[in-house]
């Protein structure tokens, strides 16, 4: 399957709907953002919300990527990776990596990092081939009630 990434750079009803129609796949306790919050993500200068688009034209999957500078430098986290089902096991999640690193450096970063599930393996599969490391560090979260 042939694979083009690009930045979003405006929020369209194709947008939409694919975020309408990917969410669930990704996340089953958060809805799909709306038209509006998708405008918040594409307008942020501190994220890039890459979509991968099928040979046929169909947006087969999307990634966030959040740069930011902290005193020690710019940093890069990858976050809310997801690829349609249809289209896992075809390089989707492959492209969308490499031009979420390729987007990293281009904004000054020195470090991207990521979370996945132990359970995702054909994800952690994809991070160890594409030289993510795995760190030994604690991830802690702190829910704010709304």
């Amino acid at each position: 399957m042939s694979v083009t990434v690009e930045v979003a750079t405006e929020v369209t009803p194709e947008l939409v709907e694919a975020f309408r129609r990917l969410t669930p796949q990704l996340s089953s306790s958060n809805p799909p953002p709306t038209e509006k919050e998708l405008a918040e993500v594409v307008g942020s200068p501190t994220t890039a919300l890459l979509m991968a688009r099928a040979e046929t034209g169909e947006l087969c999957g999307t990634l966030t990527l959040c740069a930011f500078r902290i005193p020690t430098g710019v940093r890069a986290w990858i976050e809310d990776v997801v690829v349609d089902q249809a289209a896992r096991g075809h390089g989707v999640g492959d492209a969308l990596t490499r031009a979420a690193l390729a987007e990293a450096e281009r904004r000054g970063a020195r470090t991207v990092d990521l979370t996945s599930r132990p359970t995702r393996e054909a994800a952690n599969r994809l991070y160890r081939r594409a030289g993510f490391v795995q760190r030994e560090t604690n991830v802690w979260r702190f829910a704010l009630e709304r």
